[in-house]
């Protein structure tokens, strides 16, 4: 099976289905830290990454936002001075795709760098 974060996004529009429930809970499986939340009945994957001070949060946010411009999905950012909370999921479906996983994925990755 190959490691979320070495997979690439595929186009995304309003007529991709959503995951699954069986699918998101196998593909979380994949994901350590990282949890499935629900807000307004839209599924959403959530974590929230401690750094050591603001600034750092500020650099690790960037990165997020960088892999975000460049595949054009993009997440929920909340900064705090010392976290950072991600927040992933297909604004055009409104829930989780298999793209979400491979992001969520690859910030967990930029993170440990």
């Amino acid at each position: 099976m190959q490691n979320l974060a070495q997979q690439h996004c595929t186009a995304c529009d309003k007529n991709a289905s959503l995951l699954k429930a069986d699918e998101i809970e196998s593909l979380l499986t994949r994901l350590p830290n990282w949890q499935q939340i629900n807000e307004n009945g839209i599924n959403k994957l959530t974590r929230c990454f401690k750094t050591k001070n603001y600034s750092n949060s500020l650099a690790f946010t960037n990165a997020v936002a960088q892999l975000a411009e460049s595949v054009n999905h993009h997440p929920l950012l909340i900064v705090d001075y010392a976290q950072v909370t991600v927040i992933w999921w297909s604004h055009n479906i409104k829930g989780l795709h298999q793209n979400d996983f491979i992001l969520a994925a690859k910030t967990s990755l930029l993170f440990n760098e």
